[in-house]
């Protein structure tokens, strides 16, 4: 009696796995850094999937992020700014932005970066926006596929101030 049990939960069991994951929520990418746009990097003449990273280097305390399998992106930065070294000290523009940015395919099935801009304003930056605080919450921010997704946080004009990435570009 026991052998037909075992039998049943065995195929309950592998049927479970080799079922498509669906949308349900859970995170596609958590990260716990990023990494200021520096050196060969500045400017648009080595984007990353098309997007152009900032004309001056810039510096972050800290990031944090969750993007999640329906495309919800959820976004901290403390200190994002320009450095003192490099004249500035502060943020100067007037908010940030996010990208996601995915390897994808087209309809003809050919191969494709698909990048989403959060549609926010002003409302994401704590306090006074030059200390570089910020907290991004945007939505339909998943290509489908998406594969190798990758988080920028932008100029409302779109050059990148950091990435999703560890270490420094600084030459």
């Amino acid at each position: 009696m026991r052998l037909p049990l075992l039998t049943v939960t065995l195929l309950a069991t592998l049927t479970a796995v080799s079922a498509p994951v669906q949308a349900s929520g859970e995170a596609v990418v958590r990260f716990h850094s990023m990494i200021g746009v520096d050196g060969q990097y500045l400017g648009g003449a080595n984007a990353i999937r098309g997007v152009p990273g900032g004309g001056r280097p810039w510096v972050l305390e800290m990031a944090k992020g969750t993007l999640d399998q329906k495309g919800r992106l959820d976004v901290r930065v403390k200190g994002l700014i320009i450095p003192e070294s490099d004249g500035a000290g502060f943020n100067p523009a007037p908010f940030f932005r996010a990208v996601v940015s995915c390897l994808s395919v087209d309809s003809d099935g050919n191969p494709t970066t698909v990048n989403r801009i959060s549609g926010n304003g002003a409302e994401v930056m704590i306090g006074n926006p030059a200390n570089g605080d910020a907290h991004i919450k945007a939505k339909d921010m998943l290509a489908d596929p998406c594969v190798a997704p990758m988080v920028f946080i932008t100029s409302p004009g779109g050059a990148w101030f950091s990435v999703t990435g560890i270490g420094s570009l600084a030459p």
